[in-house]
C-alpha cells in the first residue's frame, strides 16, 4: 500500500529531525529522502508553499548520497534541519 502524502511528509521531518537529533545518519536515509522529495514534487495536492522547502531537501539528500564525509555534510547543515522541519510543520 503506497504511503499518502501526509505520510511522506511525516517520514521526511522524521529522518530530518533525527539527522539533526544524532548529528549523524546514512546515505539509505538520504536516498530515501530522495525518493519522497520526488514523489511529493510531482504530487498536485501538495502545498505550494512547501515546495521550495523540498527542493532544498532534496538538494540536502542528493549532496549527502554523493559526499564521502556524511556526517560532517549532516553537521554543517544542522540550522537548516530543524528549520526545515519546522516550516513543514507550519505548512502541514
Amino acid at each position: 500500500m503506497p504511503l499518502s502524502h501526509r505520510d511522506q511528509m511525516t517520514l521526511i521531518k522524521d529522518i530530518l529531525s533525527n539527522h539533526q537529533t544524532d548529528a549523524c545518519g546514512s546515505v539509505a536515509e538520504c536516498e530515501q529522502l530522495k525518493r519522497l522529495v520526488k514523489s511529493l514534487l510531482v504530487n498536485p495536492s501538495i502545498n505550494n508553499n512547501i515546495r521550495p522547502i523540498l527542493e532544498q531537501v532534496y538538494s540536502y539528500s542528493q549532496d549527502g548520497m554523493n559526499t564521502q564525509h556524511l556526517d560532517d555534510h549532516i553537521l554543517s547543515n544542522q540550522n537548516n534541519l530543524s528549520k526545515w522541519v519546522e516550516d513543514m510543520n507550519s505548512y502541514s
